[in-house]
């Protein structure tokens, strides 16, 4: 089973731990992290950008900065690619273990195009689950409706995979204290999603650390849970 969490943010975050922390928290539990930035002219400055590259890195994913009329195209392709590379990587590790070298290139034509093959076969037929989790602060409002058509567009594709793909969707910040919020649990039935940011809360504060750690739970036990206030993780503070 492949895992990805797709982070949709348009600003740097500033509470919590870090998100860089908790990317690489997520990937060190088999979940590969996509941050994608939506962003108008002007708006996102050097730091924000920095960050967003830094936790695709620390999360073994890719990062992209895009308009709002790029998000669907973007949320779909990363989601292929990342994929791809998953598999290219696992492959990479059985060639190194039985022929001592990871790179396809160094196989003879014919060999290359199998292995090529067997890679695009598995992308397609490969189980895969999927959070998008959604930066809900109150600069994201004039963009929600965009990230709702992508979420729907990405769903959509899903089903088009031979594979088993399920999706959910959470959102942060939540209500009542919790950094998050589940606006549409693990499903593989895109008519399940519905309207997913109906009458939607937008708040100020943008825990994007936080929120990463509790997707991460969420893989793991199908709901989120609150930060921890001991440990080692809680002592990284943005």
């Amino acid at each position: 089973m492949m895992k990805q969490m797709i982070l949709i943010t348009d600003g740097c975050s500033n509470v919590g731990i870090s998100p860089v922390v908790a990317a690489a928290n997520a990937y060190s539990e088999g979940i590969v992290v996509n941050v994608i930035g939506v962003i108008d002219h002007g708006e996102f400055g050097e730091y924000g950008a920095r960050e967003i590259a830094e936790i695709a890195h620390a999360g073994g994913g890719m990062s992209r900065i895009v308009s709002t009329r790029m998000i669907a195209q973007t949320v779909q392709m990363m989601t292929r690619k990342t994929v791809a590379h998953t598999i290219q990587q696992a492959v990479n590790e059985q060639l190194r273990q039985i022929m001592g070298h990871d790179s396809i290139e160094h196989l003879p034509p014919d060999k290359r195009e199998q292995v090529v093959r067997v890679v695009d076969d598995l992308a397609e037929t490969s189980p895969l689950r999927i959070v998008l989790l959604i930066d809900a602060s109150a600069s994201m409002k004039p963009k929600l409706r965009a990230v709702e058509e992508a979420v729907r567009d990405l769903a959509l594709s899903l089903q088009a995979r031979e594979g088993a793909s399920e999706i959910a969707v959470l959102h942060f910040p939540g209500t009542s204290g919790n950094e998050v919020e589940v606006d549409a649990p693990w499903t593989a039935d895109v008519a399940k999603i519905g309207n997913l940011f109906y009458k939607l809360n937008m708040k100020g504060a943008t825990p994007t650390g936080p929120a990463m750690l509790q997707a991460v739970h969420y893989f793991a036990c199908g709901e989120p849970y609150k930060e921890r206030t001991d440990g080692m993780l809680s002592d990284y503070i943005v």
